[in-house]
């Protein structure tokens, strides 16, 4: 099993049991289940972190609270990891969309010189207004017709 980093906030079993009046053979089910993951002395003892408490409280929130099972916690969790996972993803393409219009329109020559397509931005922007422009006078005249 990995082990987590030593540091401050560590707690053995019996005292996560009595802080969240749940007895230990609910945290050991906990870990088979693959719910939790505490870390673990050189003699085997499990050490929850912050970290894992946090988890815990999500757990016992979904099982007492809601009335979730056991399965559906563990997919409750992992449709939780996902998104966190998926926001980072985001934040990451926001943060390059970002620097890449700092960069300004004063490269586009330069990318427009290698691109294989030729056109400038406000061509882009004309036969965009142009194919709207056509779209909507197509809907206008079919619903003359009707």
């Amino acid at each position: 099993m990995a082990t987590k980093p030593q540091n401050k906030g560590l707690f053995m079993i019996s005292a996560v049991a009595q802080k969240y009046n749940i007895h230990p053979q609910t945290l050991r089910l906990y870990e088979r289940e693959g719910l939790l993951k505490p870390s673990r002395t050189d003699g085997n003892t499990r050490l929850y972190s912050e970290e894992d408490l946090e988890q815990l409280e999500m757990i016992l929130s979904l099982t007492r609270e809601l009335g979730v099972n056991l399965a559906g916690v563990e997919i409750i969790l992992n449709m939780r990891r996902k998104i966190e996972e998926m926001q980072t993803e985001v934040n990451e393409f926001v943060g390059y969309v970002k620097q890449e219009l700092t960069r300004g329109l004063g490269d586009w020559e330069q990318r427009l010189g290698t691109a294989i397509v030729k056109s400038s931005p406000t061509d882009l922007i004309l036969a965009g207004s142009e194919e709207s422009q056509e779209e909507q006078e197509s809907q206008e005249s079919s619903l003359n017709r009707n």
